[in-house]
């Protein structure tokens, strides 16, 4: 029992190893132009890109214009700064361009009156008080402007993370393929090399605790056998 338990446990830490070493692989794309790390963001744009017209994405000069915009949202994104924290940057930016004329681009992108709003961003930029029922609009386009953020940014963190355990898979398969290879002279063991490449990903972060639970099941049946 103890021999077969130690070979399982053996299993386990080398596809862990295999499984460990295409999460590097992976993440030395990143070297390359942010690699893995470019999945996702294109959801990002797409919701920013909501609350520009036409005329103000083909706008190249505005320090607060889409292409700049993105380019530090992407910095971030490429940098793994906290999710949370992504979102209040760009929040924070698109809030910081909201005025009288872009109000109305802002109302389409949240579903809010466009009058409404646009009174509110006069007022806002002019440094003038709210009073409380545009307190209360302001407060609701808060709302809804976090959550069209908030949706755009969990969505491309959810393709980036699928992605990056996609392409892990692959490089799993493809370094367990090799090693096969090496070992055998031949594609004698493809089939099995293949396994062990596709359960190296899911395996690589819990190998630790399962070879160490394994490990100390056998002892402890060792123990009550004498």
């Amino acid at each position: 029992m103890a021999t077969l338990v130690d070979t399982f446990s053996q299993c386990v830490a080398a596809a862990a190893g295999l499984g460990t070493a295409s999460f590097a692989l992976v993440d030395a794309t990143k070297a390359l132009g942010g690699g893995i790390s470019n999945s996702g963001f294109s959801r990002i744009e797409q919701v920013v890109t909501l609350f520009f017209s036409h005329e103000e994405q083909n706008d190249k000069t505005s320090p607060l214009g889409l292409s700049q915009l993105l380019l530090t949202l992407k910095a971030n994104w490429l940098n793994g700064t906290d999710l949370g924290g992504q979102k209040a940057i760009a929040k924070s930016l698109l809030k910081l361009r909201l005025n009288a004329a872009t109000a109305r681009q802002y109302a389409t992108a949240t579903n809010v009156d466009s009058e409404s709003l646009t009174h509110i961003a006069g007022k806002i930029v002019r440094g003038v008080p709210l009073n409380l029922p545009e307190s209360d609009a302001w407060a609701r386009f808060d709302l809804i402007l976090t959550a069209v953020l908030d949706q755009g940014y969990e969505r491309a963190d959810q393709i980036y993370r699928n992605s990056a355990k996609g392409l892990s898979v692959i490089v799993a398969v493809a370094l367990a393929i090799i090693g096969s290879y090496s070992l055998y002279g031949s594609f004698d063991h493809l089939a099995p090399a293949v396994l062990i490449g596709l359960a190296a990903t899911p395996v690589a972060p819990i190998a630790k605790d399962l070879a160490s639970a394994l490990a100390a099941g056998v002892r402890a049946a060792e123990t009550f056998r004498k």
